[in-house]
């Protein structure tokens, strides 16, 4: 299942990408927000990101303006790793190489064609393992100094 969420900024791609995911028969669990009422992107982001952590959404997708504020903010969820991407390239080499297991979007500064290419080459792509295990394994040994 592919946890999805957006702020007002990002409701149409959000909407873009849900009905693309389901086309392609994911299982698509929407997050919100539903209207294009003003509204904090902090409370879809953290629920979002909690569902992937705990292992209920496989994936999760964060819509906002540019991505960042959604991006941050799940990147405060112990063991997300949410990647910012705006091109092909990086969501194939974060899936790759950091094992992302969140995409942040800026729907401000993607279009939506980009961003559904975007979105099927984060899914399409498996982790390499090997090298890059030692390095996620760093970079939680630093989440879990960090929430101590």
């Amino acid at each position: 299942m592919i946890a999805i969420c957006c702020d007002h900024a990002g409701l149409e791609l959000k909407n873009e990408i849900k009905k693309h995911l389901e086309e392609k028969n994911y299982e698509v669990k929407d997050f919100g927000t539903y209207d294009a009422n003003s509204c904090d992107y902090p409370d879809f982001a953290y629920a979002t990101a909690k569902s992937v952590a705990a292992g209920e959404c496989e994936k999760g997708i964060l819509v906002c303006g540019t991505g960042v504020g959604m991006s941050m903010c799940a990147n405060k969820v112990h063991g997300i790793r949410c990647a910012l991407c705006g091109d092909c390239f990086s969501a194939q080499a974060t899936r790759q190489h950091n094992n992302a297991n969140m995409l942040a979007l800026g729907a401000r500064v993607t279009g939506a064609g980009l961003a559904l290419k975007i979105v099927d080459t984060f899914l399409d792509t498996e982790f390499e393992g090997g090298r890059h295990q030692r390095r996620i394994d760093k970079m939680m040994d630093i989440e879990n100094k960090e929430n101590q």
